[in-house]
């Protein structure tokens, strides 16, 4: 993971939760007591974010020995300890929180990931996340994404054309819209298009667009758009898509199924760090 990106997200969590000083480890704990301790997964879950729990240590001290002993993408089970920790008491006393905060949430991510990933197997479908993730956490939440075994949609509006609604209405329609990008853009980026019905899947493929968004379309319109769309263009599907909802979805043929709840709706995973 870059550190260029990372340490700045780490070092605004510490100085959120440091502030001025530990006053409590400050008052109860000797000047150069030294301790161990041990991460402990309180329940089973898909693992991630160990690289970044390491380096909210190393950032505080970088003497702190941190000895991974199992590795993101993996399977955890209730038990399981996944890191020993070595140094500084107050340091690891004051790292604590940032690294549990980070590590449960980015396991919780991977973990509800695996799970939309699981119920697709065996078709030719890939998950895919969204934009919709925690301000300031993008970078953590989407690498939870991909140690979940799905993929990344665009990062941000930087680095990918998604023409939506909003976008059509103010230039006047698909077709125009499409063509200002194919204008504007370098060839390097794909141009896709959101689209609610299949006139509209026709306007896309019309005017050159490279990927349609088919927009909470039910299973039927969705195969009927697949088909339509042919090898003219990548398909997505988006809008509607759960647990319960996502097989059926991916078995209508459709390229990418991208998923909102996997950074916007997860549950933080229960982990502890013990002194030894």
């Amino acid at each position: 993971m870059d550190l260029f990106l990372l340490d700045p997200i780490l070092r605004n969590a510490l100085a959120e939760d440091i502030g001025t000083g530990d006053v409590t480890t400050a008052a109860t704990i000797e000047a150069g007591s030294m301790a161990g301790a041990e991460l402990v997964a309180k329940e089973d879950f898909v693992l991630a974010g160990m690289p970044v729990a390491q380096r909210v240590f190393h950032l505080l001290d970088a003497n702190i020995a941190f000895e991974s002993l199992l590795q993101d993408g993996q399977t955890v089970k209730r038990g399981d300890v996944l890191a020993w920790l070595k140094g500084s008491s107050a340091v690891l006393l004051q790292g604590e929180r940032v690294a549990l905060n980070l590590l449960q949430r980015l396991s919780g991510v991977a973990t509800l990931t695996r799970r939309f990933v699981d119920e697709i197997a065996g078709t030719n479908a890939t998950i895919v996340d969204t934009r919709k993730t925690t301000p300031g956490l993008r970078l953590l939440e989407k690498y939870a994404v991909r140690m979940g075994g799905a993929g990344n949609h665009r990062m941000a509006l930087y680095d990918g054309v998604l023409i939506k609604e909003n976008h059509v209405v103010a230039a006047g329609g698909i077709a125009s819209a499409v063509e200002r990008a194919k204008r504007s853009v370098p060839h390097t980026l794909k141009i896709e298009v959101e689209v609610r019905d299949l006139d509209e899947v026709r306007q896309a493929l019309d005017a050159g667009a490279d990927i349609l968004l088919l927009d909470n379309m039910n299973t039927s319109q969705l195969r009927a758009a697949v088909e339509l769309v042919g090898d003219r263009a990548e398909t997505e599907a988006s809008g509607g898509v759960n647990l319960e909802t996502v097989r059926e979805i991916a078995e209508t043929g459709v390229k990418l199924i991208s998923v909102g709840a996997l950074t916007h709706s997860y549950r933080s995973v229960d982990i502890s760090m013990l002194f030894t």
